[in-house]
This record gives structure tokens, sequence and C-alpha cells, in this order.
């Protein structure tokens, strides 16, 4: 017999038909559900508003993202150890033990270790919640075992015992128990006995030291002689076999010029360069000599140690002063269990003849015979997690059911927190992991995007975070602007906008998107202007100022004189500027002609047409970005693989920023200018109005539209100018004659 199919149930989220997850069942079934149809196909599991351990509980395998097959796969363990699955849907954070499926082999184990985690709290009742199993020192505060492997002084009642755990942590680190105090464990164990036996072998192997208690000081300084002790002989033997390079050998006066203007006690680098001794040529170094004084204090601490018997020290005598310590070397180098060193060597004796290694090792088998009841409380732990967060997580993976959320209190896994800039607070929010995917994406989103960095006091790390301004004016919002950033914790950062990225936010902003292009291009030009002008002016002046006199005063009589004021040149002038308002004045009367006899409210539609004319284009473009705007490329930009678009229309964006609003209220203004009252501001507007309209109707400007000037100077005629009769040779008068007259 076929299984049945389950059946799905579908909503309309985001404009698009998507699966909806609302019961247990659904859950059970996930298995089921063609990938095709998941909006979802993998995520991260750090940078979301899900508790980062209940993230890590469904990446099984922990490779830092949550993929398909660990939703699915988390869903038939999750809903298998309930007896309802239903109850994955309330997201609570705490559980009655008589609710795990105890038919199940994980379900027992699970109902089994939460009852002992109630026993070792001491609490009464059958609930456990999250709070108790993230509290592991309280579970394992009162007892000696926890199944870790890991014993501590606590484990044991015995007080030598207790001791040897101790000189174990001292001597290793040790390693920190369930119950959150440092303990060792079986291989520590073996490592100690092992360093007590180790120790005791070497130094019962002790060599005598050739200089006593002061032997290492002259190994230590013997070593570091050596190279210059060394050194200074082959320059001797050199200058031996080449007498005239001997200077070079030596110590240059050159190089010692070169740094003696300087504080010469920051020079020990440079100074302990030199040779250790001025080079003679001869192979030997005078014990009584002066030794460079980078290299005199360990000389000097060797010599009183090994006391030569000879006053010269040649490479035969250094090489014998270095094989007199061979042996001890040796012993050194051969040093085993210095870990234990501190205990002394009748202690280490003391401990490896009681030998209670043994009885440490059964404490550690004690401890690891409670592994899997141990264990048991990790899964309860992972269990109550993913039990408190995993639908949640499904209404993000499945289906963006919270960002589409009519509630504005329900919020995506991927919302950070809250913007709050130019009295908006923008609610998609959401970090940004890598900016460089950001500048490549981001722009396919279609939204007004503003980046920003954030800090605060409370902590080192530094936020980078992306908002989408959905609603309002952006005239304010400029890279540098200020702001304050709430997290989704309730934390508050200082942010600052660092990068905008410009999309339409509303057709209407559209609309006098191209006013406010053209008035910031008309600004820019005024300020370019008057910049370059102010420098001009200023360049000139310089010049002036600091120019030399080109004349004396006695040249200033053989100066050319100053030309007379041309006026014809100045009347050209004054003619081509006349010319250009002539010009403009008949293109200003030949519109005004060809508008001639319209309507109050022809006039209307076309000034609206100019105004459509000109942001028409930019409302188009608006409005069919708006429409395209989506998520995807953010949440993609972020390492979301989305398989499915989450197109952010323009009512749903009105509900992702909240602008401040005020009460309509009549407040007075106690800065305000106090100038007259507000309607004899309007009268002398209207009267203002009045008489510019008049006077262009004195000009005659209105005289295309039937309102013509009452000036006669505008409407005198034109005058004819008759010639005078001239004389008709008398053929072609008889010619005029003979033609019929015209009936008037």
């Amino acid at each position: 017999m076929a299984t049945k199919k389950h059946s799905w149930n579908y909503d309309n989220i985001g404009g698009f038909t998507r699966v909806k997850i609302t019961t247990g069942a659904d859950i059970a079934h996930l298995g089921e559900l063609d990938v095709k149809k998941w909006t979802v196909l993998s995520c991260p599991t750090t940078g979301l508003d899900i508790d980062d351990k209940s993230l890590k509980y469904i990446d099984a395998d922990n490779d830092g993202r949550i993929r398909v097959n660990d939703v699915v796969a988390t869903s038939q363990w999750l809903t298998s150890v309930v007896k309802d699955a239903d109850l994955i849907v309330k997201g609570a954070d705490n559980i009655d033990v008589e609710l795990f499926n105890k038919e199940n082999a994980d379900g027992l184990r699970l109902y089994n270790s939460a009852k002992q985690i109630l026993v070792n709290l001491g609490n009464e009742g059958s609930v456990i919640s999250l709070a108790e199993t993230k509290d592991y020192t309280a579970i394992f505060a009162k007892t000696r075992f926890n199944g870790d492997g890991i014993i501590t002084e606590q484990s044991t009642d015995d007080a030598e015992e207790k001791a040897l755990i101790a000189a174990i942590v001292n001597a290793f680190g040790g390693v920190v128990d369930r119950s959150g105090v440092n303990g060792t464990n079986a291989e520590l164990i073996e490592k100690f006995y092992q360093a007590l036996a180790d120790y005791l072998a070497w130094s019962e192997a002790a060599v005598e030291a050739p200089y006593g208690a002061d032997t290492d000081k002259a190994i230590e300084a013997y070593n570091a002689l050596d190279i210059k002790v060394k050194d200074y002989f082959m320059r001797s033997k050199l200058a031996s076999f080449s007498p005239e390079s001997a200077m070079k050998l030596d110590v240059q006066t050159a190089l010692i010029e070169a740094i003696s203007a300087d504080n010469l006690t920051g020079k020990t680098d440079e100074i302990a360069a030199y040779p250790i001794a001025r080079v003679t040529g001869k192979a030997e170094l005078d014990v009584d000599a002066a030794i460079n004084p980078a290299w005199a204090s360990q000389f000097s601490t060797l010599i009183s140690i090994v006391k030569p018997k000879e006053k010269v020290l040649t490479e035969a005598v250094w090489a014998a002063i270095g094989a007199s310590f061979a042996s001890y070397n040796a012993w050194k180098a051969a040093k085993k269990g210095g870990e234990v060193e501190a205990l002394g060597v009748e202690t280490i004796k003391k401990m490896l003849a009681d030998d209670k290694k043994q009885a440490l090792l059964d404490l550690v088998a004690q401890d690891l015979a409670l592994k899997d009841s141990a264990d048991g409380i990790d899964m309860v732990d992972k269990f109550l997690h993913i039990y408190r967060d995993f639908y949640r997580l499904l209404r993000n993976f499945v289906a963006f059911q919270d960002f589409y959320s009519r509630s504005k209190s329900v919020k995506a896994i991927f919302q950070s927190g809250r913007l709050i800039i130019d009295q908006r607070e923008c609610r998609m929010c959401m970090l940004v992991a890598d900016m460089a995917k950001h500048n490549t994406m981001a722009p396919a989103s279609g939204m007004y995007l503003v980046y920003c960095d954030c800090t605060t006091k409370a902590s080192p790390a530094k936020l980078s975070i992306v908002a989408a301004v959905t609603v309002g004016d952006v005239g304010d919002l400029v890279v540098g602007k200020n702001a304050i950033y709430y997290d989704n914790q309730g934390q508050m950062w200082d942010a600052v906008i660092t990068k905008i990225i410009d999309n339409p936010i509303s057709v209407g902003q559209a609309f006098w998107s191209p006013y406010r292009r053209m008035a910031t291009t008309v600004e820019n030009l005024i300020n370019k202007t008057a910049a370059d002008k102010d420098a001009a002016i200023m360049k000139d002046a310089n010049a002036k100022i600091n120019a030399t006199p080109a004349a004396t005063p006695a040249d200033d009589k053989s100066k050319a004189p100053t030309p007379p004021f041309d006026i014809a040149k100045f009347a050209g002038i004054f003619a081509a500027i006349g010319m250009a308002f002539g010009m403009i004045g008949t293109a200003l009367a030949g519109i005004l002609d060809s508008l001639k006899g319209f309507t109050w409210w022809q006039y209307l539609g076309i000034f609206i047409g100019i105004m459509l004319f000109i942001s028409g284009p930019a409302m188009i473009m608006a409005w069919m970005k708006l429409r395209r705007r989506n998520i995807a490329p953010l949440l993609n930009a972020n390492g979301w693989a989305i398989n499915a678009s989450a197109k952010i229309s323009i009512p749903f964006g009105e509900t992702l920023t909240d602008i401040a609003k005020f009460p309509k209220l009549k407040l007075k203004d106690p800065y305000a200018r106090k100038g007259i009252p507000a309607w004899q501001k309007w009268i002398i507007s209207l009267v203002l109005l009045i008489v510019v309209l008049a006077g262009l109707w004195l000009g005659n400007i209105f005289a295309c539209m039937g309102a013509p000037s009452p000036l006669s100077f505008f409407n005198k005629e034109q005058v004819e100018v008759v010639e005078e009769p001239q004389a008709v040779p008398a053929e072609e008068a008889v010619a005029a004659d003979s033609i019929p007259a015209v009936s008037q």
C-alpha cells in the first residue's frame, strides 16, 4: 500500500506563493518537501539573530553552514524524541521530562539525563529549562565524577592523592573539568610519573661542576664571547699574514667618528660589531688588555671565575676553557623531567616510593564510567537549544514568514537591529560579512542603502552594517553623517555613514529629483565661478603687492599717456547688449504669441505637461526600480544561498522605515523674528503681485493674449510714406487710359 503524501499549506508570502510551516506534522515531513520550493538552500552559522550554539548543534558536519540536509536531519531527530511534534512550534525554552518519547532510544536517554540534572541541582518537579542545562558548574558542583575523564581534588578524600593531583596541575597546567575546576586526566598522570622517574635518574647521574656554583655563569659568559674571541684570533692571524691590512682589520677610526656625535649609550649594537680587542698581529689576547666596552662585562666575569694560569689567552687556551665545560654541558643537555624539578629530589623520591599512580588512574576510570550519563546532559542542552530555536529557523529558511510578518515586533533572523538617523528608524538592518561582495552585489537590490561603521565603548570590536531607507527624503543623508544603532540585544552603538548606494525611495521623491539635480548643478556652478573669481582676484592682488616697481620716479614722465575714453567702442558694446535683449524679447514674444487665445485651464495643462516632460522619465524609472527591489542580493553577499526572490513592494517597504510624527499644534516660536502680522504680509504680497502684473500689462507683454497695453506708445499706427507722382510719358498715359476701370 502506497504511503500517503503529506499535504502542505501554501500562502502568499512577499508576493509569491510559498510553503508555510505551521504544524509539527509539517516539520516531521520536511524531508518530503521538494527542495526547489525552499526559499533558502544554505546560510552561515554566524551573524544571525539566533543563538550561535543552536546553529552549531544544527550544523552536524561543523562546516560553518546550515544546508537543507542539516535542517531535514534535525527535524527528523527533534520530532522523534518528543511525544507531540506540535510542541516544537511554540519555541519554548523548557519542557516537562514526561513529554520525551521514551520509546525512542534518544528520547529515553534525554529523559534519564534530564532527571539526573534535576537531581544534581536539587530541583523538585519535572520541568527542565535551558538555563539549568547551561550551568555545567552548578550541575556537577556537588558530584565527584561527571564522565569527562578528568579528576579534581574533590574526586578523592585521600590527602596524598589530593596532593598528587595538585602537583600534576602545577607541573603541567592541568585540564578544565566540567565542574569548572582544573584537574588531571590519565594522560597527564602518566606524564607526571614518567617525569618523576626521568628527573630522579638524571639528578643521580650528575656531573661535578668544574667551577662550583659559578659554573653556569662561566658557561653563559663563555658562550657569549666565543664567536668574538675566535674572530679576534682570525683577524690577528690575517694581520700577521698581511701586515699592510692590519689597520683595516682593527677598529677603524672612521666608524667611531661616525657615531661620536650621538649618545653612545644607544649605540651598543654598532660598538659590539667592532673587534673585541685591538688587533696587533699576534694571535693572543692579554687578559689585562683593554676590551671592547660592549663585551667587557662578560669577559671580566669569565676571567674572574676561570682564573687562567696564563696572562695571555691563545687559541689553545681558549679551547681548553671550553673543553672544561664539556662533560657538565652534556649532562645538563640530557636533562629530563624538568616539569617536576620544583618538587625537589626528596619529594620526588617519596612520590615514586608511595606509587599512587594506579590509585589516580582508578579514579579516572570511575569518572569515565559515567560518560554516557554525562554525555546525556550535553544531549539535553542540545535538545533544549534546538527545541527553542528550530521553528524560528524554519520560518526564515523554508519561507521568509518572519520577514514578511505584519507585526513589526517580529523580525527575520538576518535583521540585526535598528538604525536611528535623520528623524527615522530603519528596521531593515543587517550585518555586513564581506564588504567586497556587497560592493559587487548590493546595487542589484534596487534599494537605497546606507552602510555604517559602528563602535561602542562596551566592545573593542567594530560592526559594519547596511540599512535600507524605504521612506522619506534623502537630502540630508551624506557620507560622514552620524547616527545611533541599536542591536537586537539593546546595545547602543555610535554609527557613521561610510557609503551610500543611491536608488529611488518613492515615485514622489523621483518627481523632484531632476529639479534637485538641476539646483545642485547650478549651485555648484555658482560656487565654482565665485571661487574661481575670488582666486583670480587674490592672485592678481598678490602679484601687484609682490611686484617690484618697474621704473623710478624719474621714469614716470616717460610713461605712455592714458588713452582717452573711446565712446564708439562702448557704443558698440551697448548695441550688442541691446541686440541680445532684443533677441530674447523677440523669442519670448514669439512664444507668447503662439499661446495667444488659450484659456486658463489650457495654460495649466501646458505647465503640467512641461513638469511631466521633465520628471516623467525619472518617475517611470523609479517605479520600475521600486517594483524590482529585492533583498536577495544582500543576503547572497552575506553568504546565503537564496533560492527565490524576496522582493520589497512599495507598501511593504513603507513598513520597514518609520518616520517621526509630531502632533499638529499651534506653537509659538520664542525666537521668531518680530515683524508685521501675517495678514499684512499677505496684503503686501498681493499688492506687489498686482504691481508686477500691471507693469507687464503696461509693457504690452500680454498683447498676444488679447490684452494690449493702453499706452499709445505701443498702439500708434504706422504712417505710410507717399511718394511724389512722377511725370508719365504720353504713350504710357494713353495705354493707361485705355485700361478699363475696376469697380471699387
